[in-house]
């Protein structure tokens, strides 16, 4: 007859035995991506605000980018980088998977035909958290980097940088874990190089030619850090840079603030 003691570390055995690893997940979470491909997009601006922020003038809203953007009316920018700490992301409610991603790009604001950019998505499950490493060319589907990983208060720095119109590097810094990966990617879509923008998005997950939003989870607090943009003239802060937040049914779910180098964005 078996004793209550070893009743009891059977049960914990087998439970802990179906608890996935952050790796299975992963490995689940790419697996679901080869049925339905991963896309940021560009910026999809609410013309007319809910009343509660309209009187917030100095700020836009968009149903799927926070962040800050710096918008050119020619050819200005050649890269973009900034720090961020990888966040733990938490559900809203729910048993569905929730994500939300940070990253930084060239164009996709005012220039919507074509986005060069790179970052790294948070997506929660009830307590289970995974996270991924990817790169962009929209309007090609994104991928994700292999050879880099990532866990809560890690310090990752990303960058995108312009060597043509039509082609670019994308490199991801694990600052903690001291790994680096790095894509040159091209495009047949031609970069305007008037946007270089600093970004917590709702992206996209499509099936074919259909696409939704994913379900955005509550990621706490992304402060890009050392945020700064290379042009022909030398190095700029985000000053000056136009505010976006996210507001979807009728919510404003982000507040966004810039301050020098630094771009904060906050799940409200």
């Amino acid at each position: 007859m078996f004793t209550t003691a070893f009743l009891v570390q059977a049960l914990l055995a087998s439970a802990a035995f179906a608890i996935p690893t952050s790796k299975e997940r992963a490995a689940a979470r790419r697996a679901r991506r080869s049925d339905a491909t991963r896309q940021s997009k560009p910026v999809d601006r609410i013309v007319s605000p809910t009343s509660e922020i309209s009187n917030a003038s100095y700020v836009e809203f968009s149903s799927n980018w926070a962040g800050a953007v710096l918008v050119a009316s020619t050819a200005t920018y050649k890269s973009v980088t900034g720090t961020f700490t990888v966040p733990t992301p938490k559900s809203t409610g729910g048993s569905s998977e929730q994500c939300a991603t940070a990253w930084v790009g060239i164009d996709g604001d005012t220039c919507d035909t074509a986005i060069l950019q790179t970052g790294v998505d948070f997506c929660v499950t009830g307590s289970s958290v995974s996270y991924d490493g990817w790169y962009e060319f929209y309007p090609a589907a994104s991928f994700d980097f292999s050879g880099i990983s990532f866990s809560a208060g890690d310090s990752v720095t990303v960058t995108a940088t312009v060597i043509s119109t039509s082609e670019g590097t994308l490199t991801i810094e694990n600052n903690s874990k001291g790994t680096t990966v790095s894509k040159t990617v091209s495009s047949s879509a031609k970069l305007c190089e008037t946007n270089a923008e600093w970004i917590v998005e709702d992206f996209e997950e499509c099936e074919g030619s259909s696409c939704s939003l994913v379900p955005f989870a509550n990621f706490g607090t992304i402060e890009f850090t050392g945020a700064s943009a290379t042009t022909s003239s030398g190095t700029v802060t985000p000053a000056g840079s136009t505010l976006i937040e996210i507001e979807q049914s009728n919510k404003v779910l982000t507040t966004v603030s810039q301050s020098g180098s630094t771009v904060t964005v906050v799940y409200a």
